[in-house]
């Protein structure tokens, strides 16, 4: 008998190492994508932008690209003009602004920005106006979709956040909402819906929210074997855990549907949600492999040289170890440089690849951008997978 029973303890051993193997096995090679960090490099108009985020306007965004046009959201973003190397005087920042691309290639005659002017000022298009926004509030942006069974509409988060002072980290979270725009709306945007969710998490003295990154999981997406869920992640606490929520996209503004992952089962409790990584950033992106197999990437511990990536069987794990992509100290001209946020694009990467973007900033913003002028910008790498 317990010959047996170690025969059994012996197999499940190796039945886990099997799928721990099946996990982090796999081979791709890693190169920058000049063309696309060379659309960004602007000197008139937006020359600048925190974060990244891409939304195939027809819903399309599994790779490879299927997409005709795709929206752009930034936070952050400076407006202005850089002349013989150097930001001249007006440029200011706004709180969040949003270009389209025609088409799926880099091409810079084909991609337009916007925001909203009054009387000539620069302004933000999306501006906190639900019953819990608070005087001084404004919106950073997380990630965003299409919604094809809710008439196109693109839904995109906002994070309410208020300036707390004391320099580069002088800001926090205080909220969630979604913002709903209709298809058809043009830029800049001046209609559109907002409103509060229970989505934003405040316990133990830890913060968190969901709207780090979606992944559309339906065939209406262009994803195989689709289960018909949309997967929207949160990152929570100091140590980056990451949350999973999903719902049915006819459901997406019910709050009450809506389903989390507490490690073994999906339930209805927010509260009750459970890691299933750490170490991640506050953006990221779950994305679909030629194999089937999910990969997470993101910027180890939000902030850092690393851009990683972690492989699923499914959308919310498990995940296998931490697999190293690419280290951006290229990017990091000056000490005070900083890089963050990596995520990457399946709608406008090309087959058997990922285009993955991550950020730049400095912990001496204001001074270094003098020097600097176009720093505060997305860089680009290419993942090409092999042998799937």
């Amino acid at each position: 008998m317990k010959a047996f029973v170690s025969l059994l303890w012996l197999s499940f051993i190796a039945s886990i190492s099997l799928r721990a193997q099946e996990l982090d096995s796999i081979r791709f090679k890693v190169a920058t994508a000049p063309e696309w960090n060379n659309l960004f490099n602007r000197t008139d108009g937006w020359f600048g932008g925190d974060g990244i985020y891409s939304i195939a306007l027809n819903g399309k965004e599994s790779s490879p690209p299927k997409a005709k046009k795709t929206l752009f959201i930034f936070s952050d973003s400076m407006i202005g003009k850089v002349s013989d190397g150097k930001m001249e005087p007006n440029a200011v920042m706004i709180h969040n602004a949003v270009a389209v691309l025609y088409g799926h290639e880099p091409d810079p005659n084909k991609i337009s920005f916007s925001w909203k002017n009054t009387y000539q000022k620069p302004e933000s298009i999306f501006v906190p106006k639900t019953p819990l926004t608070q005087a001084g509030d404004y919106y950073w942006l997380g990630d965003g979709f299409v919604n094809q069974e809710l008439d196109n509409a693109t839904f995109i988060f906002g994070y309410r956040i208020k300036s707390t002072g004391g320099g580069a980290f002088g800001f926090a979270e205080v909220g969630n909402t979604l913002i709903k725009i209709k298809a058809g709306e043009a830029l800049p945007f001046q209609n559109y819906e907002q409103k509060d969710t229970p989505f934003y998490l405040d316990q133990d003295g830890e913060t968190g929210s969901f709207g780090a990154g979606i992944y559309i999981n339906t065939k209406q997406a262009g994803e195989v074997n689709a289960d018909g869920y949309i997967y929207v992640y949160g990152t929570f606490g100091k140590t980056k855990k990451l949350f999973v929520a999903r719902v049915l996209p006819k459901d997406f503004e019910n709050y009450n549907k809506w389903s989390y992952w507490d490690g073994a089962n999906w339930q209805a409790d927010i509260k009750k949600s459970a890691a299933v990584t750490d170490q991640v950033s506050n953006e990221l992106s779950l994305s679909q492999l030629p194999d089937g197999r999910y990969a997470l990437v993101f910027q180890q511990s939000g902030i850092g040289r690393q851009i990683c990536m972690q492989v699923g069987k499914t959308p919310y794990g498990p995940f296998g170890k931490v697999i190293k992509l690419w280290d951006t100290s290229e990017a990091i001209e000056l000490k005070s440089f900083f890089t963050y946020n990596a995520k990457a694009h399946p709608s406008l990467s090309k087959k058997g690849e990922l285009l993955i973007s991550y950020n730049v900033n400095s912990f001496d913003f204001l001074k270094d951008l003098q020097t600097h002028p176009n720093l505060y910008r997305p860089r680009f790498i290419r993942v090409k997978f092999e042998g799937m």
